[in-house]
């Protein structure tokens, strides 16, 4: 593990013979389907068509997997308009499968209502860009398993952990790592009125603000900054909107950072952190200050020598701690007092142009079509099963 400046290595070529097929996999059931949407056109503008056959897999809002068009330019959010799969799909009822028999590893079929299925040939490696439920958090990635193809990112147990805020802060807990205060509140909790007192006293005792969460959603979506506690309600019900089960963390003085890590030949490497700008008029990181309006992220954060190679050591740790595979983004305060707080991970960040991990990768000596590659070869390298 390295957390020293990069030095620029050429990523492994792939084989002259043929170019990989990689199947890129975006949109999904969660509320962060136009964020993958928009991701993957990112990606899809930008990888080495010299290099790579790409073969574009849409999964819709209500789960269909569909075959889309390869125009990236559809795909991005322009003018507040957020890109659905619906949009490009290629049919509204053709549906696309692979075969769960490691044996026809990658095999994909396409099939129409009143047609015969027609093969689509194999594909040699998924990049699944979807955030969320039913994408991001192990279940794609368990589906994957089944079929023996591999995959980028990180494995079924490290993807559920992250995803799930309750979970990736005990499991860091147990290495020692710094997390904030926090509470939890559960589905069967807040059915129950009489119960619900009891929740409303534990999240008073972090003190006010707190910020609510869905335990198991990104890109801030539900996310409420709660101060005073007669508003409390309302937000766990918009929390509860996208999770039934919430996460309550206190409110944390201090600057919001992230920080990209890449797993190399010789193990995780961290960017260069960012620090995130909030627009004016916003009072927190939320989805529209995040992808609608004005707010950014400073690349390389204003840090010391010091407080930047601490924040990339930590980095690292969170990723090995949550035995994370490819890459993912790790977003911590830097508390007045000089110390880290993780605030949580995310194992497939976003790749959308404004988009502060391949930001922070390129300000670190990787350019956007050289982290694409990477990320392919090194799932290329990686088999599917126990490792």
């Amino acid at each position: 593990m390295s957390t020293e400046p990069f030095s620029p290595v050429p990523a492994a070529a792939p084989a002259a013979a043929s170019k990989p097929r990689v199947a890129i996999v975006f949109g999904g059931r969660s509320s962060e389907h136009a964020i993958s949407v928009s991701t993957a056109g990112s990606v899809l503008r930008a990888i080495d068509r010299s290099a790579y056959e790409v073969l574009p897999i849409g999964i819709t809002t209500d789960g269909r997997w569909a075959l889309t068009a390869d125009e990236p330019s559809r795909m991005a959010i322009t003018d507040g308009r957020l890109p659905s799969v619906e949009d490009i799909a290629e049919s509204a009822e053709g549906q696309v499968t692979l075969p769960m028999n490691p044996v026809a590893r990658g095999e994909v079929v396409y099939t129409e209502p009143g047609s015969v299925p027609k093969a689509l040939g194999e594909v040699d490696v998924v990049l699944p860009l979807l955030h969320g439920p039913w994408g991001e958090d192990g279940t794609v990635q368990g589906l994957l398993e089944l079929t023996g193809v591999p995959y980028v990112g990180s494995g079924v147990l490290s993807s559920a952990v992250g995803m799930d805020k309750e979970y990736t802060k005990r499991v860091l807990q147990s290495f020692g790592l710094p997390v904030g205060p926090y509470t939890v509140v559960r589905p069967r909790e807040w059915a129950d009125e009489p119960r619900r007192a009891e929740v409303r006293a534990r999240i008073a005792e972090l003190g006010f603000p707190v910020f609510v969460k869905p335990a198991r959603a990104g890109s801030s979506m539900g996310i409420t900054k709660v101060s005073d506690p007669a508003l409390l309600d309302a937000a766990i019900e918009e929390a509860r909107r996208h999770d039934p089960k919430l996460i309550v963390e206190a409110g944390l003085t201090g600057r919001e950072l992230e920080c990209g890590v890449l797993e190399f030949e010789d193990g995780p490497r961290a960017s260069l952190p960012a620090e995130v700008l909030v627009g004016a008029g916003y009072d927190f990181y939320d989805f529209e200050a995040k992808y609608i309006d004005s707010s950014d992220v400073q690349i390389p954060a204003d840090l010391t020598g010091d407080e930047t190679e601490r924040l990339r050591a930590l980095a690292v740790d969170v990723f090995e701690a949550l035995a994370c595979e490819g890459l993912a983004r790790v977003d911590v305060f830097l508390q007045p007092d000089g110390s880290f707080v993780v605030n949580e991970i995310n194992t497939m960040p976003g790749f959308t142009p404004i988009s502060a991990y391949p930001r922070m990768w390129e300000a670190t000596g990787v350019p956007y079509p050289e982290l694409i590659d990477r990320l392919i070869q090194a799932a290329l390298r990686r088999s599917t099963g126990l490792r």
